[in-house]
């Protein structure tokens, strides 16, 4: 029987495993699910949404387990308390709006005709989910999922192996029906042999570009709707009219919060030269100031990141931008806890350019390049010079020049005077290398159902 095992980056030691479930046993649990569906779509829209909050709820009650469960399993420190903020109100906005979204498109009700276009549940659906915000990220397609009438099945990456677990637990305890959400364990080919078998309607999946290639493949010629959130290399550009401060602040943590594992994290900044000087040396102290060590220490600010091999090529990109002429400003003497290892300092450099890994490939981790740039045309063609596009962050006191930037701008989101944040109200997509379809929103609704057209002709006497 082959284990899937957690090992925990605070001291590489196995902090869960669960058995992997043969295919047989994982096509009967989704054949489950299917069959569960039916009564599920049944059930009245509002008696859904309600379920999905208590599940919620419950969930919230799990606190002193699922935060500390975090800081074993991926090293997020415990002193952020979980993702709880971020996951209660993506929950509470799709519910707000549950059912303006699936509301029947009417063209016509008049004495001879009714004719619409109902929102249908695209039945099984599948969610891939990732281990640098296991519970948000996992929310995001989830709740609109349930809410909508499917039912759902969560396979979690392995880095954050007991996420999926703890939350069908609290749903199933706050009343969801048994089979409506279920966990599986799988490895990688279990996962691609359920997917070519068509046991799933719609597959979301967050995680790697090759890990989205991946799924296309398997999913070939069944028809299943797909969507990706795949890589990102996300920039900052800071204008000469800019609050300084204010971009260093929200900038600098956009790039280091979480060890810089966040899927719309800041990993490239453009700044006008007439700001360099002081944003770089701004940047330097703002980073210099976090306390790197365990995440079960609640003085913990900058904890390891999820597992050495990430931390491996954060050191690579590093260490070859170095090789090529970029300048290191952060101390290390400061980050004595950086061990070689998943502990990993925080890092800034300079005398960078798009000729370098660092600043071109995704790097995931704690550290940021930042670019002096002349002009907006200057930035916009740096910013462009990516594989990737999910967020770009705009700092300026012009939001017409913003405005007028973003529509040049090859990303999924534009952000004016903030980053690193994701409005339930907006679709979270992306473009070129980043995926495709998109969550959340009106829309998000959208993609996890399907139109069905009515057109019924009325007899009369």
């Amino acid at each position: 029987m082959t284990m899937i095992q957690c090992i925990s980056p605070i001291d590489g030691s196995v902090y869960a495993e669960r058995p992997a479930m043969s295919l047989e046993a994982a096509t009967e649990a989704v054949a489950r699910a299917r069959k569960a569906q039916k009564a599920w779509a049944r059930r009245p829209l509002e008696d859904r949404v309600q379920l999905v909050l208590k599940g919620v709820a419950r969930l919230n009650e799990m606190s002193d387990e699922v935060v500390p469960e975090l800081a074993h399993m991926m090293g997020r420190p415990v002193r952020y308390g979980g993702e709880y903020k971020g996951f209660n109100e993506r929950s509470n906005y799709v519910a707000a709006i549950a059912a303006d979204s699936l509301a029947p498109l009417v063209v016509e009700a008049s004495d001879k005709f009714e004719r619409r276009i109902e929102r249908e549940p695209h039945g099984v659906v599948f969610v891939i989910a990732p281990w640098n915000y296991p519970y948000m990220t996992a929310i995001n397609t989830i709740a609109p999922a349930l809410m909508a009438g499917n039912t759902v099945v969560i396979k979690h990456a392995t880095q954050t192996l007991l996420v999926g677990e703890r939350m069908v637990r609290a749903f199933v305890e706050a009343g969801v029906p048994d089979d409506v959400f279920i966990n599986l364990f799988l490895d990688h080919q279990t996962t691609s042999a359920l997917i070519a078998a068509g046991n799933f309607n719609f597959i979301n999946f967050t995680g790697s570009v090759e890990g989205g290639r991946s799924i296309e493949r398997a999913a070939a010629g069944t028809f299943a709707g797909l969507g990706l959130e795949l890589g990102g290399k996300d920039p900052g550009y800071v204008m000469e009219d800019a609050d300084l401060d204010a971009a260093v602040d929200t900038l600098m943590d956009g790039a280091t919060y979480n060890s810089g594992q966040c899927c719309c994290g800041i990993e490239r900044v453009y700044v006008h030269e007439s700001l360099y000087d002081a944003f770089v040396e701004k940047s330097v102290a703002w980073v210099s100031n976090y306390k790197l060590g365990n995440p079960l220490d609640p003085e913990t600010t900058l904890g390891p990141m999820a597992n050495k091999r990430f931390a491996k090529v954060v050191r690579e990109q590093i260490a070859d931008a170095v090789s090529k002429g970029a300048k290191a400003l952060v101390d290390p003497k400061l980050f004595p806890a950086d061990d070689g290892g998943a502990y990993i300092m925080p890092q800034i450099l300079v005398n960078v350019d798009h000729s370098m890994a660092f600043m071109k490939d995704e790097t995931f981790g704690p550290a940021v390049g930042i670019m002096k740039v002349k002009s907006d045309e200057q930035a916009l063609e740096l910013m462009n010079d990516s594989p990737y596009g999910l967020t770009a962050s705009l700092w300026t006191q012009d939001s017409e020049r913003a405005a007028r930037i973003g529509r040049e701008i090859e990303t999924g989101t534009v952000f004016m005077n903030r980053a690193d944040y994701l409005d339930p109200a907006l679709c979270w997509t992306g473009v070129k290398e980043t995926g495709k379809g998109g969550s959340l929103s009106v829309l998000g609704f959208q993609n996890l159902t399907r139109p069905k057209s009515y057109h019924l002709k009325k007899v009369t006497k």
